[in-house]
């Protein structure tokens, strides 16, 4: 009977110590975390709405927003230009605010009631002022004066009439102005524009294909000034605005003859009416570059003849002006001029002078920056601006 004592007390001992053994801070055992519930499938989007947002927020899966794409230049809008017939009209009373003074002058200096030789020695030296140049401006004079004598008038509509007539006579009515653009049957006519860079040479190439695409014709333009990356870029722009072709070189400083060769062939493969070549606007001091333009006529003659070769003057240049056109001229046969920014401050006697000195008429004249500010040249629509009329 002790013994059964003995063993019970030992393990109520035993029981105890255990018990506190197992309860010690720190030994105390976490419960082992509850099984986590399945995730509930994601909430379909409702129609029209793109997956994520709120459905997506609320399920607890958000789909990650897709990379933006590339932003892709839209193409300028094709344009449907104005035709040419007018434009020198439309544009005359500009032309008449920015050149009336300098015919205000004249007409001033021969309304007077007395012309002595003084007098007459202003209204010359006004006219050479003007950019009309000496030879032409002593030419005008002596007129002048011997129709003054003789009809012995100050009125200064009959003024007015006589100092128009005089500057028709030294503009030539006669002259042959018109752009022989005709397509040869299925091959286009070629016009080859020169100048030297700054004076508007490659925005006249633009400009010049408006009117053609104006006037219902198919245009392709040659960017052969692959000197200067921005010209090929301003050109490529231009032809876009008017559904017009252009052919260029991928790599700068590229062979310009090359890409008027190609300009050429692609204007006979597509059966366009007109192919346009810029060219690049060399110094004219630089005899080595001059001749590489000639290059590049010689080599277009070996698909089609140019028919047009287009010298652009900046107007405002004056005399710089006609020594850039001598030498153009040597190199290649001008056969029309283009004045460009006739409309700042340039003088209306520029193209008195300019065809004087090259023997061709002036062609088309710019008189603003406006994409279809470039119209062909009527003498008196351009005398009645210069004496606004």
């Amino acid at each position: 009977m002790a013994y059964v004592i003995l063993i019970i007390a030992l393990l109520v001992v035993f029981l105890i110590v255990g018990g506190l053994f197992f309860l010690r801070p720190g030994r105390r055992r976490a419960a082992p975390p509850a099984p986590a519930a399945p995730a509930a499938p994601p909430t379909p989007p409702a129609e029209g709405q793109p997956p994520g947002g709120a459905a997506a927020e609320a399920s607890g899966t958000i789909a990650p927003e897709a990379p933006p794409l590339p932003e892709v230049p839209a193409a300028p809008a094709i344009e449907k230009p104005p035709p040419s017939a007018g434009r020198m009209v439309r544009l005359r009373a500009r032309l008449a605010r920015s050149q009336g003074a300098f015919g205000s002058v004249l007409l001033g200096l021969l309304s007077r009631d007395a012309l002595d030789e003084a007098a007459w020695e202003e209204i010359e030296d006004t006219l050479i002022t003007g950019d009309v140049g000496v030879g032409p401006s002593r030419q005008i004079v002596t007129e002048l004066r011997t129709k003054t004598k003789v009809a012995g008038t100050r009125k200064p509509e009959e003024v007015r009439q006589m100092l128009k007539a005089e500057l028709l006579a030294q503009i030539g009515m006669n002259g042959e102005r018109a752009l022989h653009l005709d397509p040869r049957g299925n091959r286009p006519a070629v016009v080859l524009m020169v100048g030297v860079n700054g004076t508007g040479k490659t925005t006249t190439c633009g400009k010049l294909a408006r009117v053609m695409v104006g006037d219902g014709r198919a245009v392709v333009l040659g960017a052969a000034d692959t000197f200067r990356a921005a010209a090929v870029d301003q050109l490529q722009t231009w032809g876009q605005r008017v559904g017009a072709t252009v052919v260029r070189s991928d790599r700068e400083g590229a062979d310009p003859a090359s890409v008027a060769y190609e300009a050429v062939g692609e204007g006979i493969a597509e059966r366009a009416d007109v192919v346009i070549v810029d060219t690049a606007g060399r110094l004219h001091t630089k005899t080595g570059l001059m001749d590489e333009l000639g290059k590049v006529k010689r080599v277009i003659e070996k698909r089609l003849p140019v028919d047009e070769v287009l010298l652009v003057l900046d107007a405002t240049t004056g005399q710089n002006g006609l020594r850039q056109a001598r030498v153009f001229a040597e190199v290649v046969d001008v056969t029309g001029i283009v004045l460009t920014k006739l409309d700042g401050t340039a003088k209306g006697g520029i193209v008195i002078a300019v065809q004087r000195e090259l023997g061709v008429p002036v062609k088309l004249v710019g008189l603003g920056e406006g994409p279809d500010d470039l119209a062909p040249f009527e003498p008196e629509a351009f005398v009645d601006g210069i004496l606004g009329t």
